[in-house]
């Protein structure tokens, strides 16, 4: 079974999916990822006039690579895999990055991704407002800035509408304790 962690920067899923290390037996994984398409990944993140259709393509290659890599060997195995970031975060923020330059920019990540991806069994989205992401992000790239981050969290809340059965929607502004506490028990209520 492939879990997913969504959400806007800030919204708190890295520190749940480290977390649930200590509640599930699980290959977790997490994009970018620390491969040398990773790396580039990293790169382009803190160059402000990186190309953003360069930029998609970065990610989408280091996404295949995790699937190839890490992602559908660990599901032949038998293993529940725990993604920190996937596809999702594509669709949003690369969909957010793109619009005014592509007609229907989340259509065209998907498209993309359609071939080779392998979509998740859950996606836990970890939910907060934009300004409180920003804030506690640190607000310190081009990805954490507050008008950024509410066409991201608008393209979230599309991606959870077309597919609601995927999605477990999780109010992040609760404590962090609460917020692990329920992401663990929808993974346990997925996994039964």
């Amino acid at each position: 079974m492939l879990i997913t962690l969504e959400g806007i920067d800030g919204s708190g899923k890295t520190t749940v999916w480290e977390g649930l290390h200590d509640e599930f037996d699980a290959t977790f994984t997490r994009e970018p990822t620390d491969s040398w398409y990773g790396d580039a990944v990293y790169r382009s993140i803190t160059d402000d006039d990186a190309d953003s259709l360069a930029e998609l393509f970065l990610y989408t290659a280091d996404h295949a690579d995790h699937l190839s890599r890490v992602i559908r060997p660990a599901l032949a195995d038998g293993d529940l895999v725990v993604s920190d970031r996937y596809s999702d975060s594509r669709y949003a923020y690369q969909g957010a990055s793109l619009e005014g330059r592509i007609d229907e920019p989340m259509a065209y990540v998907q498209e993309i991704h359609e071939p080779f991806t392998r979509v998740p069994d859950c996606t836990l989205y970890f939910d907060v407002p934009p300004e409180l992401g920003a804030e506690r992000s640190g607000a310190t790239n081009k990805f954490e800035q507050t008008d950024y981050l509410e066409r991201v969290r608008d393209n979230y809340e599309a991606l959870v509408a077309a597919d609601p059965d995927r999605f477990v929607r999780i109010d992040a502004t609760q404590s962090p304790e609460a917020v692990l506490d329920e992401a663990a028990t929808a993974i346990a209520a997925r996994r039964d």
